[in-house]
């Protein structure tokens, strides 16, 4: 593997300083929420690592486009990298969903129409990871990723659309807010900032990641490669 650049390693030090500052302003600057409390804090790193797993979705179904286009394998790798990453933070935004739903809705899960999709879209992409393990021939697994990817992104608009086409107990936080829905909260402009630098952060965040994991993947393939061609006949 080639040396680590230095940009990266100021990319490092950028987004371990934003989510530190995230972190800061969540537990210090934020006011508290008046009906919800402490529990209402999970809000920003529910949002935001929802936010950061759809965009790992997006980023792995652009990849697959360019994959298609110009069959190179950089683009495969960038695709596998972004929905791993995306697969972490929607787990992420999963797992703190519920621990903000329980004490508000009373219950850890109810298959509402966003809980639902979110569901089906995880599944969507545990599957692709699942499936890329039974392909050895490098060629026709990054073709399937690709294709996967592109056809799978459909789960993503569905997900984020879902409560604002269907009757839903899921707050709209993004756009608008529907009266009466358990959960719901008027932000204050204190709440905004710290909502807009979560996002930034966990953004930062997922950059750093894939190139790290960009950089991992490039040293998988030289291996791979290594052992195709110690495996061949014709050697």
């Amino acid at each position: 593997m080639n040396q680590k650049p230095k940009l990266l390693t100021v990319l490092d030090w950028i987004t371990g300083i934003l989510f530190s500052g995230a972190v800061i302003a969540i537990f210090l600057y934020a006011p508290m929420e008046a009906v919800m409390g402490w529990v209402q804090k999970v809000f920003y790193f529910h949002v935001a690592s929802g936010w950061t797993g759809m965009l790992g979705f997006l980023l792995a179904a652009t990849a697959g486009i360019f994959y298609l286009l110009k069959k190179d394998p950089v683009w495969d790798r960038v695709g596998y990298a972004a929905v791993e990453i995306g697969m972490v933070f929607m787990s992420i935004c999963i797992i703190s969903g519920s621990i903000w739903a329980r004490p508000i809705w009373n219950t850890w899960w109810t298959w509402e129409p966003r809980l639902t999709t979110a569901a089906i879209m995880v599944l969507i992409y545990a599957a692709y990871l699942l499936l890329r393990q039974g392909l050895e021939e490098p060629e026709r697994r990054a073709r399937f990723g690709a294709v996967y990817a592109v056809v799978g992104f459909i789960s993503v608009p569905m997900t984020f659309l879902s409560i604002r086409l269907f009757r839903t107990i899921h707050p709209v936080v993004i756009g608008g807010n529907q009266p009466g829905v358990s959960g719901a909260f008027d932000m204050t402009s204190k709440m905004v900032q710290v909502l807009i630098l979560c996002l930034l952060a966990f953004s930062f965040i997922f950059a750093d990641i894939l190139w790290h994991r960009i950089r991992l993947g490039e040293l998988a393939d030289e291996v791979e490669q290594k052992k195709i061609f110690l495996q061949s006949p014709e050697r």
